[in-house]
């Protein structure tokens, strides 16, 4: 009989559903200390028992697993490395795991220009690693195009390295009217932009090539189109015509705004004729579901 093609199930669903567990269990241990103090603490021994029983279980299914090959998807499923990760178990140390999450993301920084090295990883001298990294590239469009650049490399080195305490940016010489993007993160840091929250969309899985489609995430209105096999999210909003990109066409990676007939380039940060550019939005896979990242405050692009 002849070997069956190996597939992988899609667990999309699920592993969206698991991602917010920490979150639901902390409501239920928050909503335990109503009951008093007595009843607080029991309910963080029943977590804590749970948590090293499963731990246990963990490490025996490795000690057990000889193949290379298992352990190695074991280790790089979103879902099963977080769970090695808050026991201490995940084979690879923190230089790996950045390096991974920084190749799993550099696709999405080469479309808004730049990319991302890494540079060194070291000890912080209080059990904590600090990662340095060097940007190559520019962020051509604008400081907004920066956040993208921001959000995706931070997201990405903390989900696979929750023991990384900081992320410092190694100058890099840039060539003369380029802004530099460490410059434009560090702005970032400091201008007082509000925290930034992941919201996936598991419906953006249905966008075929050269779809365009709206949604409403968060209280936000998104664009989402897909050229060739990648998404892209920005905010339904056209800046030259000041209004909805609702009715808008895709043509290879140039989006045409259906009332001024502006059309931009959604492969490269939405930018467009005279240095106009849409607002785009950090939209990833996590855990296996696209998701969007917003902030509480509104980017806004530039006039």
């Amino acid at each position: 009989m002849a070997d069956r093609p190996e597939t992988r199930p899609d667990n999309s669903h699920s592993d969206a559903q698991w991602r917010a567990a920490g979150d639901r269990i902390q409501t239920l241990m928050d909503a335990c200390a109503a009951g008093g103090a007595a009843a607080h603490e029991r309910a963080q021994q029943l977590v804590r028992q749970v948590m090293g029983l499963y731990g246990a279980g963990l490490q025996r299914i490795l000690d057990l697993c000889d193949d290379p090959e298992i352990a190695e998807r074991l280790a790089t499923d979103d879902l099963v490395a977080s769970l090695l990760l808050v026991h201490g178990l995940h084979p690879h140390d923190v230089h790996r795991r950045v390096s991974d999450a920084l190749d799993r993301v550099r696709p999405y920084l080469g479309s808004h220009g730049g990319d991302v090295d890494l540079i060194e990883v070291s000890e912080d001298g209080c059990g904590g690693s600090v990662v340095r990294l060097a940007f190559t590239g520019s962020c051509k469009s604008c400081p907004s195009s920066a956040v993208t650049l921001e959000l995706a490399v931070e997201d990405a080195v903390r989900a696979a390295a929750p023991e990384v305490s900081a992320i410092e940016v190694v100058s890099t010489t840039q060539p003369s009217g380029i802004i530099p993007t460490e410059s434009l993160m560090a702005h970032l840091h400091s201008n007082g932009n509000g925290a930034t929250t992941w919201h996936p969309v598991p419906e953006l899985q249905s966008l075929r090539p050269g779809e365009v489609a709206g949604f409403q995430v968060a209280g936000s209105e998104l664009l989402v189109c897909r050229a060739a096999d990648r998404a892209f999210a920005y905010r339904d909003h056209c800046p030259v015509c000041d209004d909805s990109l609702a009715g808008a066409q895709l043509r290879d990676a140039l989006l045409r705004c259906p009332r001024c007939r502006t059309e931009f380039d959604v492969a490269h940060a939405g930018v467009g004729p005279g240095g106009v550019h849409l607002d785009p939005l950090p939209l990833l896979p996590r855990d296996g579901v696209l998701s969007v990242a917003l902030r509480d405050e509104a980017l806004g692009a530039p006039a």
